[in-house]
């Protein structure tokens, strides 16, 4: 009986028998694919379900505005991840510009690890929204609250996602634009009925004498004069963008690796502020703040205010459209994280068996494989710890998400640096605004992190400090230690020998400078 392949974490060095090429199906897709691809990764619809109340909670009528202002770091950011792709075009992403940059230790740790352990987080919970929200549309609510037939359910269609991506790119990303489509959709039918309700007199807000009509000062930041409440809510805003980074795992099988990628990285987070700004106004003009932080529909807006708007009938449309933007996600997921390992294991920070790929559908099959066998561990693990387990660490994914976005922003600024003397135009799109970027994203980690330390936070504590605080510090203390103990491990990588610390003036193809010759 043959013998399944090592996990990625436990194996020397490999050497791959093609350094100029992972084997993956170059020119597979164009620009909209891979746009379809980022905006899946963000599961716009459930975010803004999930979201969008504790948002009006924090700055009322002024959600619109936190939207904007979350939208900054985010645009500066995708600016880095544009300039960086151009010039180092590898599906291994902030794994490989942060190396780069900052050397092995600092691109394994921030650009492997925390990246990595968002995302399986992330994972877990999408995989169980997808299944509640799915089992609630077909009506079958009584299963949907037993929380081990969920996670049965989850890990089923976490096998569906490894099985798409494992199938081809082109398959991931026609199925993605089915789904995103749908998503994009159910949010345009939910604000034109919104909109036209608050034209007629007959929105929710107005029955209820709550209404609020739309006013410039909603996209005025310092309109409501709470501070505080502003910082709350762009810090919520800023981690529902998250997961457009997702589409630079496939750049090497776009069009233009090193054009499409970052066109797409804009587009997309262009198409997330749109139609977040867009259904927060919606929202807030047809239920008001009251009605949105109501108890029964502050975690879950778009299910409670998508019947009221729309009808019965497309309201369960919105229903559908929530739960399948939750698997979009997980799918995506299920093609960006194996690439990523692909890349970490033909420069040698993984085992060799990340590299093995189909040969004629060009996926990394034995990735998606541990991708999925991991995702489903951890799925069963968090839903055995609590059923609310998994609720907390999501809300711990910020620090990481916060960490990795920053280093990536400042390995641009680094990175670049050496042109900037001679150009005013390098200098601001590739020094001031990822810097600025970097900078927002540091004190959104800072902010977080003390507002986690809080024993009230998510009310639940551990020695008179937040539950989820332990959670977020926890896993990033646990990298730091793999990290230490695969460096003796991963010598070819960890000695720099793979990837070459260097700037913008000492350019190298990196695939082409593996050497073939096994380490003694």
């Amino acid at each position: 009986m043959s013998q399944p392949p090592s996990p990625p974490m436990l194996a020397k060095d490999p050497t791959p028998k093609d350094p100029t090429s992972k084997g993956l199906k170059a020119g597979s897709i164009g620009i909209g694919p891979t746009v379809a691809l980022g905006l899946a990764a963000v599961a716009p619809a459930y975010s803004l379900a999930v979201t969008l109340g504790f948002v009006v909670l924090a700055v009322g009528a002024s959600t619109p505005a936190a939207f904007l202002l979350g939208f900054v770091p985010i645009l500066f950011t995708a600016l880095a991840f544009r300039d960086l792709n151009k010039e180092m075009p590898d599906c291994g992403g902030v794994f490989v510009w942060i190396t780069r940059v900052f050397g092995p230790a600092a691109g394994w740790f921030l650009g492997g690890w925390v990246p990595q352990m968002a995302t399986f987080i992330a994972s877990a919970a999408l995989a169980q929204v997808a299944t509640t929200y799915l089992l609630n549309f077909l009506g079958l609510a009584w299963i949907a609250a037993e929380p081990i037939a969920v996670a049965a359910i989850a890990c089923g269609l976490i096998v569906l996602s490894a099985w798409i991506a494992a199938r081809g790119i082109e398959l991931s990303a026609w199925v993605q634009y089915a789904l995103i489509a749908l998503q994009l959709v159910a949010l345009g039918g939910f604000c034109v009925a919104a909109f036209t309700a608050m034209a007629t007199g007959t929105s929710a807000g107005t029955a209820e004498g709550g209404a609020e009509q739309p006013s410039l000062d909603w996209f005025n930041p310092f309109a409501s004069g709470d501070m505080s409440g502003l910082v709350s809510g762009v810090i919520l805003c800023l981690f529902i963008y998250w997961g457009w980074d997702a589409l630079i795992a496939v750049n090497e099988e776009t069009t233009d690796r090193k054009g499409t990628p970052g066109k797409a990285v804009v587009i997309t987070t262009v198409i997330l502020l749109f139609f977040y700004v867009v259904t927060a106004t919606a929202a807030v003009g047809f239920a008001g703040t009251a009605g949105i932080t109501n108890p029964d529909t502050v975690s879950d807006v778009l299910s409670v205010l998508g019947p009221q708007a729309t009808g019965e009938v497309f309201g369960q449309v919105i229903m559908l459209a929530v739960g399948l933007s939750a698997l979009a996600a997980l799918m995506t997921v299920a093609v960006s994280t194996p690439r990523t390992w692909l890349s970490m294991g033909t420069y040698g920070a993984l085992h060799r068996a990340t590299t093995t790929m189909h040969p004629k559908r060009g996926t990394p099959t034995t990735s998606i494989a541990w991708w999925a066998v991991i995702t489903m561990a951890i799925t069963l693990g968090l839903t055995a710890v609590s059923a609310d387990f998994i609720g907390l660490a999501i809300l711990s994914v910020g620090l990481m998400i916060a960490a990795y976005y920053a280093a990536t922003a400042l390995a641009s600024v680094v990175y670049f640096a050496p042109q900037m003397r001679g150009s005013a135009s390098t200098l601001v799109l590739k020094g001031i605004l990822p810097g600025l970027g970097a900078l927002l994203m540091i004190g959104a980690f800072a902010y977080s992190a003390v507002d986690m330390l809080s024993p009230d936070y998510a009310g639940l504590s551990w020695l008179g400090i937040g539950s989820v605080f332990w959670i977020g510090v926890g896993a990033l203390a646990l990298g730091l230690m793999v990290t230490a103990i695969l460096k003796p491990r991963l010598r070819r990588f960890f000695s720099g020998e793979a990837i070459p610390r260097g700037n913008v003036t000492t350019r190298h193809h990196l695939p082409a400078i593996l050497s073939n010759e096994t380490e003694a």
